[in-house]
């Protein structure tokens, strides 16, 4: 079985469609491992603000499966086929990881966005603090104690 890690994020009836996310992932990949949930404000637009939060999943699926069923998943949860890269989100889904896989094809892995931003990163360290990124020597603890804290984010209460 190979870990992996998650991030789910939406602004557009976010309870709703974290709820569905998570329901979605227990019926595809059976337990997982949920970290808090965080509010953020959006990045790149002007919207309503966004809840976000990492999951742990293991699975047998090659990666082209999981990165198919995140697509009809999302596809599934009302994201049109041409989303804008920074527009609202009923359910936006994004692989961190998959083991300890680091490629660039058929998708970049660990995901840039682990070093790049706080609703990334802040429930990753609070899911697996002690792991390290695949390709670093850095656990995820040692990033979210190194980044600099200028986006604005806050843990909320969820209920999922």
């Amino acid at each position: 079985m190979t870990e992996i890690l998650l991030s789910l994020g939406s602004n557009v009836s976010p309870e709703q469609h974290l709820r569905a996310g998570l329901k979605a992932l227990r019926a595809a990949f059976g337990e997982i491992a949920c970290s808090p949930v965080f509010e953020a404000e959006p990045i790149g637009f002007k919207g309503t603000n966004f809840l976000n939060m990492a999951v742990r999943a293991w699975t047998d699926w090659p990666l082209e499966a999981v990165l198919a069923w995140i697509k009809d998943v999302e596809f599934a949860h009302g994201r049109p086929a041409n989303a804008k890269k920074y527009a609202p989100r009923t359910l936006d889904i994004d692989l961190l990881t998959f083991g300890d896989l680091v490629c660039q094809e058929p998708v970049e892995l660990p995901r840039p966005d682990i070093r790049k931003l706080a609703f990334v990163l802040w429930p990753l360290a609070e899911l697996v603090p002690e792991q390290l990124l695949p390709g670093s020597a850095q656990s995820y603890r040692q990033l979210w104690s190194d980044f600099p804290k200028t986006q604005a984010l806050w843990p909320v209460p969820f209920e999922g």
